[in-house]
């Protein structure tokens, strides 16, 4: 456990906190882009099969569930700090194996430990950002997560392009270790979440950390919120925090509500989608260059449509009218290219039908960005009680890396065996997706997590007094 600090060198919340804390996101997304270039000449260089080029792409999203369910407990107990800085490590091991794999086997084993890094950081980042950002602007800070894994993903992009003429895919994969290596070095300046703090008897030091972005009155106001849900409901360790999480029904449903947000996440196709984009392109007549090329314009589409969601939409519109109205779009856009198969001569796709499949990729690129891309992160962040908060993020990230691995380990297949069923099957879950957003997911925009805690708790267990909304700050 990182030594504990004193207030008078407490680390505080600045804009750079934001930053610096969402870098995992960046490791992400760019995980999830390169290998979907690397891809196109490791399979010839290290002769890999169609199945084990499955393994090859699933083996990081095994690994991220292992990560993501170790990383909440561990978090509950050491801090959120920590976790990043761990994941950091993991990241920098896995992607320099990647770079120097000699054989299939060696490869598939590096993306294991990426995904381990890469569960722990989604596990852990928009928990650690929901934790530090002011309500108001709550949603701005902690979509942030998002908007990194988008520069990670294009970043990737623009690095297979690069190395696309030399058929450079160990470059490819090696590059990664820089932002690795700067997440790692800025973990250990970051401020600690002060809720964590506050739930670990270290009132004085969050105190420190909120008034470096507030007025020392709202922060003894937000320290006060805190402390108020903190003893009604203490956090409990261990087993006692399963046995808390399992034996509340009021907990089991915001676990399930939280869960199936992020397996409809993926089933709605984005992984399959970003890790096989450039072979799609490829399938509708794209030359390699060509493929990656355009993968490179998909990816600033989703840059731009995040950093709308992001900076203009979700702390404005709110998180759910966009998961709503997203998840119509993107079943409209698998729709789309599922008819453009169907009409398609021998799978093959030509002339505007091609333009028509690629504009049915961006549309799906935009919807995903402005919508389930990033709100989904923000509303698992903030969504369940500080007492398991740490736990149930775990599990809720596992049980969206689950749903990925199923995704990205059977696409492959089932596009050699018909890409317009598959795509019909993405579109079902778009309107699925519509309606889980439009019946279970509450709207929390301006709240406070204690204000959100509050409400979501049985009354009997609900702390009397009412929370102040908290102002923005930083």
């Amino acid at each position: 456990m990182p030594a504990t600090r004193t207030p008078a060198d407490a680390p505080v919340i600045g804009r750079g906190s934001y930053l610096m804390g969402s870098l995992g996101g960046g490791i992400r997304g760019y995980e999830l882009g390169v290998v979907s270039s690397a891809l196109l000449f490791a399979k010839p260089a290290l002769d890999l099969s169609p199945s084990t080029t499955g393994w090859v792409v699933s083996s990081a999203l095994i690994g991220s569930l292992f990560g993501s369910l170790g990383a909440g407990p561990l978090a509950d107990r050491f801090g959120r700090r920590a976790m990043l800085a761990l994941a950091a490590v993991f990241y920098m091991a896995g992607i320099l194996i990647a770079a120097f794999a000699p054989n299939a086997a060696v490869l598939v084993a590096s993306r294991v430990v990426l995904g381990i890094a890469v569960g722990i950081a989604t596990a852990m980042i928009p928990v650690y950002l929901s934790e530090i950002s002011p309500a108001l602007r709550r949603g701005s800070f902690t979509g942030l997560f998002q908007v990194m894994i988008t520069v990670g993903v294009l970043a990737a992009s623009l690095v297979g392009l690069a190395f696309t003429p030399s058929e450079g895919w160990r470059w490819m994969f090696g590059l990664g270790v820089v932002p690795a290596f700067v997440m790692f070095v800025g973990s250990l300046r970051l401020p600690e979440s002060p809720r964590w703090l506050v739930d670990h008897g270290r009132e004085a030091e969050a105190l420190a950390v909120l008034a470096g972005s507030r007025s020392v009155a709202e922060a003894e106001r937000e320290i006060a919120d805190i402390r108020a849900v903190s003893d009604a409901r203490p956090a409990p360790a261990g087993r006692q925090a399963w046995g808390a999480l399992f034996t509340s029904r009021a907990l089991v449903r915001l676990l399930a509500v939280g869960s199936v947000l992020g397996i409809l996440q993926q089933l709605i196709g984005i992984n399959a989608i970003t890790y096989y984009a450039p072979s799609v392109l490829k399938g509708i007549g794209y030359s390699d260059r060509a493929a990656v090329t355009a993968n490179v314009g998909l990816s600033v589409l989703g840059l731009i449509a995040t950093l709308v969601m992001a900076y203009v939409l979700v702390d404005r519109v709110g998180r759910r009218r966009p998961l709503v109205w997203g998840a119509l779009a993107m079943a409209a856009s698998m729709l789309v290219l599922a008819l453009v198969h169907l009409g398609a001569d021998d799978g093959e796709v030509s002339g505007g039908a091609g333009y028509l499949a690629v504009g049915g990729l961006a549309l799906f690129q935009v919807a995903f960005a402005l919508s389930w891309g990033g709100i989904v992160w923000i509303v698992l962040g903030e969504m369940f009680p500080l007492s398991v908060r740490g736990l149930a993020m775990g599990i809720a990230t596992f049980m969206t890396e689950l749903a990925s691995v199923v995704v990205s380990q059977v696409f492959p297949s089932l596009l050699d065996a018909g890409a317009p069923t598959v795509f019909l099957a993405f579109a079902a879950m778009g309107v699925l997706a519509f309606f889980w957003a439009l019946f279970m997911i509450p709207e929390t925009k301006n709240r406070s997590l204690e204000e959100i805690e509050e409400q979501q708790a049985p009354a009997s267990a609900r702390p009397g007094h009412r929370t102040a909304r908290e102002t923005p700050g930083a």
